[in-house]
């Protein structure tokens, strides 16, 4: 429980992070390069069983790595398009819903069990992803539906392959090189995006992204550490496990912007909260 409630801390302190990157101006892209490659650093500064980079290819876990080290950063630019053509709420709870994915599939490949009170409690859960992502912004856009249903998808395909890989191919001593390895792949894709950026109009990299990055990169390698971790506890069932910290880093964001940042808080909000805690509940009692 412990690494689930860590887990669920450090996911929300990247959103106080990416919070702080718009009041900074922040380049997004350049800091998640930097920060790629701190929290690449810190996978193999602290992990358990050293293996030398030129072997990490011949890793069981590799291939999986590698597709998805590319899906972070193909889901990243499927966030940022998905904000600016259909709006901020739009793609907050595109994100967040796609935690039915990975826990359809826990139920089919792993025969996770299916109750009543399983089903209302995630279904609870769902509504109130909804009920408090949504704001009531004129301004917010309408675009193609493409993109949601994009990022709907890449989303919960990442953490239902994160599950596969740690339950098949990565042992236990080498959680930390494995994500290391997973941020270091994410960080390649994205220096060529940089580059090719960088060609089309040329711009120093700037001392403040570089900082921006090394802050993201310490609670983004711990958050992906304790998630991983938390999956190896056999006494939660994956489809728990995913409904309860997506829910709960959506309440817990939800509160830091109430009262952090004095974001608006509607009824539908009030409500969503107060449904995630008992969706919550519900599942974990099931």
């Amino acid at each position: 429980m412990i690494f689930l409630l860590l887990s669920i801390l450090f996911s929300t302190g990247l959103f106080v992070i990416f919070k702080y990157f718009g009041i900074y101006k922040i380049d997004v892209l350049k800091a998640i390069f930097v920060n790629y490659i701190v929290a690449f650093s810190m996978g193999f500064f602290f992990a358990e069983r050293q293996i030398p980079i030129s072997e990490i290819y011949l890793q069981p876990w590799f291939s999986g790595a590698l597709f998805l080290g590319a899906l972070f950063v193909s889901i990243f630019f499927v966030m940022a398009m998905t904000a600016q053509e259909n709006g901020v709420s739009v793609t907050s709870i595109a994100g967040k819903m796609s935690v039915v994915v990975p826990v359809v599939f826990g139920i089919i490949l792993y025969n996770e069990s299916i109750t009543f009170l399983k089903i209302v409690g995630i279904i609870m859960a769902l509504i109130a992803v909804y009920l408090s992502s949504v704001k009531e912004e004129k301004s917010e856009k309408n675009g193609t539906l493409l993109l949601p249903i994009l990022l709907f998808i890449g989303s919960g395909t990442i953490d239902t392959l994160l599950k596969y890989i740690q339950e098949n191919y990565v042992a236990d001593e080498d959680v930390s090189i494995f994500s290391g390895s997973l941020f270091g792949i994410a960080g390649v894709f994205a220096f060529f995006i940089l580059v090719i950026k960088t060609i089309k109009k040329r711009a120093s990299f700037g001392y403040k992204n570089i900082i921006a990055g090394i802050i993201l990169g310490v609670p983004n390698y711990y958050s992906i550490i304790f998630l991983i971790k938390a999956l190896q506890n056999k006494n939660f069932e994956s489809s728990t496990l995913f409904t309860i910290n997506n829910v709960a880093i959506v309440v817990v964001s939800t509160l830091v912007g109430l009262f952090f940042f004095k974001e608006k808080f509607s009824i539908k909000n009030k409500v969503g909260v107060v449904m995630a805690i008992l969706g919550i509940v519900l599942v974990t009692i099931a």
